[in-house]
C-alpha cells in the first residue's frame, strides 16, 4: 500500500449542546482540531426532497491515526469541514495492518 496523500486541511467538529436560557438547548458544532486528509469521492445520488433536488456524494477520507478514546480520533455523526464544504462521517475504520491511518467514510450533501 502506498502512503496516502494527505493534502486537505480538515477541521473535525463533533455537536455540542447549547442552554438556550430558557430550560431547553440547540445544537451547534465545536471544532475539536484540524486534520490533514486524502479525499476521494466515491459514488453520488440526486435525489427529490420536500421539493428540492438534493444531491449526495459519499467520499473515503484518509487520515492520520489517533488512538482510540483521543479527541481527534474521528467518530460518526461527527464531521469534517473544508471551507463551506461539509462531510458528515457515517463510519471510521482502521486503513491496513499497521494502523497508521484510518478511512472515515462520509456524505456530503448539497441542494442542487
Amino acid at each position: 500500500m502506498s502512503a496516502p496523500r494527505l493534502n486537505r486541511k480538515l477541521v473535525l467538529e463533533a455537536p455540542a449542546r447549547v442552554a438556550d436560557g430558557a430550560g431547553g438547548f440547540s445544537e451547534s458544532w465545536q471544532a475539536l482540531g484540524t486534520l490533514w486528509g486524502e479525499v476521494k469521492a466515491r459514488s453520488g445520488t440526486v435525489r427529490s426532497q420536500a421539493g428540492a433536488t438534493v444531491s449526495r456524494v459519499n467520499y473515503r477520507i484518509v487520515l492520520r491515526a489517533a488512538p482510540q478514546g483521543s479527541s481527534m480520533r474521528p467518530e460518526p455523526d461527527q464531521r469534517l469541514r473544508e471551507g463551506d464544504r461539509i462531510y458528515t462521517i457515517r463510519a471510521v475504520a482502521e486503513l491496513g495492518s499497521d494502523g497508521r491511518y484510518l478511512t472515515c467514510f462520509a456524505d456530503e450533501e448539497v441542494s442542487a
